[in-house]
């Protein structure tokens, strides 16, 4: 039975495992931190400060290489141990980071980027309402615009046909020739309102002539007409009859020449009148 005994032993006795060996180069899986491949089944089951200092689960998460499981389990663990914190030091941290961002210039991640001059509300309002501006001063230029094409079309057309009025009435008027020269100055104006027949009767009672030469010059622009061989009547008057519709407005200078027996024209009086609409 000893014998027996002595024989089973050996089978049956636990003899300790050796554990494999590790070769050279290869990582001790017991030793090594977990990775992103195995860190996300042992996070929930072994989350614990010393779980996170081993496996640097901090700097990882701050970094954002810690994976999106490993993440949300560290944030619950936080969430339900706050005072792990203030021990692994968060708030130095941050405040060290958000120092280092102030002394570079940076703003801070919450803080809202500074809008651009262009898109502030004040500039927009007011871009808007210069437009708006703009657009009624396009609109007042075009109408005025409008309106003088179509007064200037009018004015060509006017000039171009240069109508008559017909004449509802006649008017005598006795005129007293200078003898010494032409002058700007008009000795009478007629026109300015309902067309008349105006009658002109230039005394040349002091002229040795019978007929006359009469040339009409508008002031400053230029011959209007010339009208020979006028015969005075038998009170020494030269008629001349005019349309006061017929001229333009302005002052019209009349140059009188007696004609002598060979036709020759001499310089005798001079008489302006003025044209008004």
């Amino acid at each position: 039975m000893n014998e027996a005994a002595l024989r089973t032993a050996p089978d049956t006795m636990d003899v300790p495992k050796t554990a494999p060996a590790v070769r050279p180069g290869e990582p001790d899986s017991a030793a090594a931190p977990a990775t992103a491949a195995n860190f996300a089944p042992a996070a929930a089951a072994h989350m614990d400060r010393d779980f996170i200092a081993r496996n640097q689960v901090v700097e990882r998460y701050l970094s954002g290489t810690l994976p999106i499981k490993g993440a949300t389990d560290f944030e619950r663990f936080c969430r339900e141990q706050p005072e792990l914190l203030d021990a692994i030091g968060l708030p130095e941290r941050v405040n060290a980071g958000l120092r280092l961002l102030e002394a570079s210039g940076k703003p801070e991640p919450w803080r809202e980027a500074p809008k651009r001059a262009w898109g502030k509300p004040q500039v927009l309002i007011s871009l808007g309402a210069l437009a708006v501006l703009l657009a009624v001063v396009l609109a007042i230029v075009a109408s005025g615009s409008a309106d003088k094409n179509t007064t200037i079309a009018k004015l060509r057309t006017l000039a171009r046909e240069q109508p008559l009025e017909a004449a509802s009435a006649t008017r005598s008027i006795r005129l007293l020739p200078s003898r010494v020269g032409g002058s700007d100055t008009p000795a009478i104006t007629i026109g300015g309102g309902p067309a008349q027949l105006v009658d002109l009767r230039i005394d040349m009672t002091h002229s040795p002539y019978r007929a006359f030469r009469v040339t009409i010059d508008r002031i400053d622009q230029g011959r209007v007409a010339v009208l020979h061989n006028i015969m005075k009547d038998s009170n020494g008057h030269v008629h001349l009859a005019i349309n006061s519709s017929a001229l333009g407005p302005g002052n019209y200078q009349f140059t009188i020449e007696g004609l002598t027996w060979s036709g020759e024209p001499e310089p005798d009086a001079w008489i302006t009148i003025g044209i008004q609409r």
